[in-house]
């Protein structure tokens, strides 16, 4: 696995606005991430927290090895609060604690920063006390709250926040992102090509008929760059079987024209040009095999007339 990634690789927009507002002391008092989730919301609030509290600041950015950089990773610092749903919702109760909280001074210095996880479960009571809260801030304070639904979180607490949009994870953030959940980096290459959000890849790799299905192309691939006559019985026999609705469908198209691009990669960087021309036109059938089944021509019709084209 490629080592880990930063976090001016995951958001590199997000992470030099942030930057710059630390070296030019231009920190909000509050901050609204949102994004979806995976996006590297909470680390980037656990790195701004450090930079607070770091003591080996180095070209302005948190050492991540000092006692204060530790303990907030591992959320043990007394004057960095993470509050997140218990159960379903964000309770006032939980609210109420931290302003109590805030309302003593630090206990090792005047900071303090508090992080709230899918700030868009707060309950109305609960959003309501925090508007409070961040309409008469005590000073030498942070907050961070982070949403994967802005439109859930009130638009006064909004008003009140600095928002930072964290875009989708690049292809290389993704795949990296799910190594890291124990996915193979042949099944993660699938996924980030099939998907840009790390949610919805994460949720079809988890699906059992995905994981059939990827195994039954992958053998329909095989049999096609063979020229085996069995490409075409195995679209009745197998795939029909399996590929019942028309998303189904579109989705096997999409994982066969993945392993097309991926062996179009491996005859490029060998040199293989009659190869690369061959695999181009392969590709291109596997694209108007996709508007042809746009155009309501049945799954077996269009798949068999591909083995077709290719085999034949």
């Amino acid at each position: 696995m490629d080592q880990e990634l930063t976090l001016d690789q995951m958001q590199p927009l997000v992470y030099q606005q942030l930057q710059r507002s630390f070296e030019h002391e231009r920190l909000a008092h509050a901050y609204l991430f949102e994004g979806e989730k995976g996006t590297g919301k909470h680390e980037m609030g656990i790195w701004l927290a450090q930079h607070l509290f770091c003591t080996q600041l180095k070209d302005h950015q948190p050492c991540g090895i000092c006692n204060n950089c530790q303990r907030i990773q591992h959320q043990e610092h007394p004057d960095v609060l993470v509050i997140e749903p218990e159960g379903q919702t964000i309770k006032v109760d939980q609210i109420r604690r931290l302003q109590t909280e805030f309302s003593r001074s630090g206990y090792e210095s005047r900071k303090k920063v508090f992080l709230i996880q899918e700030a868009e479960k707060m309950n109305a009571s609960a959003a309501n006390s925090l508007l409070k809260f961040l309409e008469e801030p005590p000073s030498d304070f942070l907050a961070i709250l982070e949403t994967e639904a802005i439109g859930r979180i009130l638009p006064t607490i909004q008003s009140r926040c600095q928002t930072l949009h964290f875009s989708e994870l690049s292809k290389k953030a993704l795949i990296h992102k799910l190594q890291e959940k124990q996915i193979s980096s042949e099944k993660a290459n699938l996924l980030a090509f099939l998907t840009n959000s790390l949610g919805k890849a994460v949720e079809i790799s988890e699906d059992e008929w995905f994981n059939e299905a990827k195994d039954l192309i992958y053998q329909w691939f095989v049999y096609l760059e063979n020229k085996d006559t069995q490409a075409f019985i195995y679209v009745q026999k197998r795939l029909t079987k399996v590929f019942k609705e028309k998303k189904q469908q579109f989705t096997g198209l999409s994982i066969l024209l993945y392993y097309y691009q991926e062996a179009q990669k491996q005859a490029i960087a060998s040199g293989e040009y009659g190869k690369v021309k061959q695999l181009n036109q392969t590709i291109e059938r596997i694209l108007s095999a996709e508007q042809k089944l746009q155009s309501n021509v049945s799954f077996q019709a269009v798949a068999e007339q591909f083995v077709l084209q290719t085999v034949f």
